[in-house]
Parts: structure tokens; sequence; C-alpha cells
């Protein structure tokens, strides 16, 4: 699979990639690898990632490599999860980002997600997030996770909502002038 939208996979792609963490019926999800590092680059540099979750100075793959290694990849050896890549099974196409982030300002492990803009509104944040935490329950014993959005980021609120996600107000962690708002559901 192609870490990179719009590009065939090879096989020599297939055979340099982890093996899916998850599936679902219409998606792959995999950790993240170093040669992500240019749809990563593209995704952390769409407007809506910039306007609700930040600039992250990711400019160049360099950049997005390092990006990677010290956060999805430092993660993956620390806590034994964090966020995926996630592909159309049919295609391979990378579309966007979902998984486990273990942060030390936050009660609990937190879920996060970014799609590139062309498959927002089509299911598949849903799909991945709820995939993820059945995975998160299953291999990891998690037994709550929490989220944290901006109180105007509709679309994002909605899904946490339909994830069977409560507010639980207010993020007190978030700065006054940016803040957020802090979601928590309980994993069976």
């Amino acid at each position: 699979m192609s870490s990179q939208p719009g590009v065939e996979a090879t096989d020599s792609d297939a055979e340099a990639l982890p093996p899916p963490v998850t599936t679902t019926a219409r998606l792959v999800l995999r950790e993240l690898v170093a040669a992500d590092a240019p749809f990563i680059r593209t995704l952390l540099n769409d407007p809506d990632w910039i306007r609700y979750i930040g600039d992250k100075g990711v400019h160049t793959d360099d950049d997005a490599r390092g990006y990677l290694e010290r956060g999805p990849i430092a993660m993956y050896a620390r806590n034994g999860f964090g966020l995926y890549h996630v592909a159309l099974r049919a295609t391979g196409e990378a579309i966007g980002m979902c998984g486990l982030i273990k942060r030390d300002t936050l009660p609990d492990v937190d879920i996060g997600f970014a799609f590139l803009p062309a498959y927002r509104g089509h299911g598949h944040a849903l799909e991945s997030a709820a995939a993820v935490l059945a995975h998160g329950a299953a291999a990891h014993g998690l037994t709550r996770v929490v989220a944290i959005a901006s109180p105007g980021n509709a679309p994002s609120l909605r899904l946490l909502e339909r994830l069977g996600m409560t507010s639980e107000g207010l993020w007190p962690g978030s700065a006054p002038d940016d803040p957020l708002v802090l979601y928590a559901r309980s994993l069976p």
C-alpha cells in the first residue's frame, strides 16, 4: 500500500509496511512509518488541521519524518499504540490518520483523528475511530478514553458524540484564548 495519496502501491512498498493493526469493511489501519512523510506533510498542512489542531511546523518531508519519529513512532515504542495510518482497503490510498495518544496533560488515553478533505463526510472517521476504540479495549485493556476538540469544530464534536462520548465541559488544561472541550467514554 502506498503512503502517498494517489500513488499506486508496489510489491516493495507492501513488504516494507507493518501489518495492519486493525481493519474495517473499507479501511486498513497500520502503524505510521518514516516512508509516510510525504502524506503526513500534506495532512498536517491542511488548513483545517492548522485551524483546529495547530501548525506543527511540518513543511518538508524531513520535518514530517521528524514528526513521525518523535510522535507516533516513539509512542508505539513507549505505549504499544499511537496514531495510525488510515488507507482505503480497496486501493491502499492514504486518506487520514486515527489512533490513541497518551498525553501527560490528560487523565486518560485520548483518541485523535484527521482526514484529507476529499475523505471527510463519508463515514471514514467514524469507522476508523470505532475500530480504534475496540482495538484499544481488546489489545491494550483500556477502560476509558477521552478526546479534546475545539468548540468550533462541529464535525469533530458530532463524531465524538456518535462514538458514544459525552462532554465533560471545557478542559481545564486548555488556554483561555483557545478553549478545548473534553469528551470521555468508558469502554467495555
